[in-house]
């Protein structure tokens, strides 16, 4: 069966990823998303270095389409990686404390960051409306700052509530050691 069949599509992404329901469809999308913008940065990043050496002339605005790019990567992974734990995680202090203290330092944490994620979310949709309201624009290609902005405060609202329900989820389902 081809992968380009819609039926193909769900069962190469049911076979692929671990999570389940509205979650598995966010995390294929955005890691096409993700992997999209990778492949242009490279793209972007071949022809800059063949138009700067070979031809003497770089690609206009390439650093700032790289900036761009890296914001998009970096905030498009974030919502997955929360949501798989694939976080750097240090447990010097686990082998001493008992299962249910580090469950709870477990739900802490996870409400720390998303509260702090969730007002740092607030505060970059302030600054991107001000931006798009003062018409801010990138130096050389003119590009509106504020809808920058605005993605990386959604994904990070996104970011927020799945760590919320990561902190609950591993509050209540994960196996005693």
């Amino acid at each position: 069966m081809s992968v380009f069949s819609m039926a193909g599509l769900g069962q190469w992404v049911a076979a692929h990823y671990d999570e389940h329901g509205p979650v598995k469809w966010l995390a294929f999308a955005l890691e096409v998303f993700a992997g999209l913008v990778l492949m242009f940065l490279m793209l972007l990043t071949c022809a800059d270095v063949v138009g700067r050496y070979f031809f003497n002339n770089a690609v206009n605005g390439a650093v700032e389409m790289t900036e761009i790019g890296l914001a998009l990567l970096v905030f498009a992974e974030m919502p997955l990686i929360t949501w798989r734990g694939s976080h750097v995680v240090v447990d010097l202090l686990d082998k001493v404390m008992s299962h249910r203290m580090i469950q709870m330092l477990g739900l802490f944490s996870a409400l720390a960051i998303s509260g702090g994620l969730y007002f740092l979310a607030e505060r970059m949709m302030y600054l991107a409306s001000r931006s798009l309201r003062r018409e801010v624009v990138t130096e050389y290609l003119e590009i509106p700052v504020g809808y920058i902005i605005q993605y990386i405060a959604v994904m990070s609202y996104v970011t927020a509530a799945l760590m919320i329900s990561y902190g609950i989820y591993r509050l209540f389902a994960q196996p005693r050691n």
